[in-house]
């Protein structure tokens, strides 16, 4: 049986409902508050939110093509298909018209060649639409591993360094400035020389391998002007451990932060795996990867050639995408974790007109001047 909250049932400023409210609830209305704050609110600010709207769908999109794609997509192979198709067309190869036969679709007379390589072939006849769908998984895999490596040891080392202080601050410190001051490319040479990682998940590691200690250093000065803040104090005084603290009275109010540190982790990752196959120093005899892609249609004239240009474009379309999507996303979380904006749309059940001079994040990091 349902009962009206006798107390204000405004959340709290860490968004979440006032204890005594919370008592005078059941087990399946407080399940219910949960859900709709947490889950269906988030939703809906995601959705009325232009950036991550786009964002989530770009994500999503590609996160359908690595699970999805592999199983429903041909795997690419050699000879496949006829050699340098034009995407969604036929294509003149040794004096022959590849357009085997027409396809009705909608009412619509289509080639044949471009229901089957959409986006069109390679030099050795291999779909370029396959590859780009096989390689998905493997750089979901990678991106995947290498923000949650960063955004945990990033955000746990800051976040302790930050609230600790003392000798333990100076400490983690020295670490941090030891990691940073460390040259990158040459160690990422080097480790990739001794290693060889082929398995995406260590790929992943190895790439991002110093890219915490910066997202470490960036998030310790964040908390340290939040662990003198009136609710970090009540929780010092009802004599809470550090651990819980950090994270549960810190670290949300940092999250849009976090998140889009992660997000320039998981582009470099990106970028520096792309790089990486294009010079040929990682090994790919049996990798389908974008970075290969190109190096492949780099030196098969992909630059120089009409007929070659699609096999060059479409992976570099992919990674900007994929990109684009990741910043866009992490920009719009920024008002789903403010608490007062995801507690508005959890009362509203229809569609919600909010300015964003009331929507404004109370103490979440502008994330704008971080791209």
């Amino acid at each position: 049986m349902s009962r009206e909250n006798p107390v204000n049932s405004f959340p709290n400023e860490r968004g979440g409902f006032d204890t005594v409210a919370d008592s005078s609830l059941t087990r399946a209305e407080r399940t219910q508050r949960v859900l709709d704050l947490w889950v269906v609110a988030s939703m809906r600010v995601v959705w009325n939110d232009a950036r991550a709207r786009i964002g989530a769908v770009l994500v999503l999109g590609f996160v359908v093509m690595g699970v999805v794609g592999p199983a429903l997509v041909a795997e690419p192979r050699v000879g496949q298909a006829p050699l340098l198709v034009g995407p969604f067309q036929g294509g003149i190869v040794g004096g022959r018209w590849y357009e085997l036969t027409s396809t009705s679709l909608f009412g619509v007379s289509v080639p044949w060649v471009a229901l089957h390589w959409p986006l069109g072939t390679d030099n050795v006849g291999r779909g370029i639409l396959e590859q780009i769908v096989h390689a998905t998984p493997r750089m979901l895999t990678m991106i995947a591993s290498a923000g949650l490596f960063v955004t945990v040891l990033g955000t746990s080392i800051g976040a302790l360094a930050g609230y600790s202080g003392g000798r333990i601050d100076q400490l983690l410190s020295t670490v941090i400035d030891i990691v940073m001051t460390l040259p990158g490319l040459p160690l990422l040479l080097i480790l990739v020389a001794l290693l060889e990682p082929k398995n995406p998940v260590v790929l992943g590691v190895v790439l991002s391998l110093q890219g915490w200690a910066g997202m470490a250093r960036a998030i310790r000065s964040q908390v340290l002007t939040i662990r003198s803040t009136s609710y970090v104090e009540a929780a010092q005084a009802m004599g809470l451990s550090t651990p819980t603290i950090v994270g549960k009275e810190i670290v949300p109010n940092i999250m849009p932060f976090v998140m889009i540190n992660m997000v320039n982790a998981m582009r470099g990752v990106i970028f520096a795996s792309v790089g990486l196959y294009f010079l040929g120093l990682l090994p790919f005899s049996e990798v389908v990867n974008w970075g290969v892609m190109l190096q492949l249609a780099y030196s098969n004239g992909g630059l120089l050639t009409v007929d070659a240009a699609h096999w060059l474009l479409v992976p570099m379309v992919a990674i900007i995408l994929l990109s684009m999507g990741l910043i866009l996303f992490a920009q719009g979380m920024d008002r789903v974790f403010n608490p007062r904006v995801r507690a508005r749309h959890a009362k509203t059940t229809g569609d919600s007109e909010e300015t964003e001079s009331t929507e404004t994040p109370t103490r979440a990091v502008s994330m704008e001047g971080n791209l």
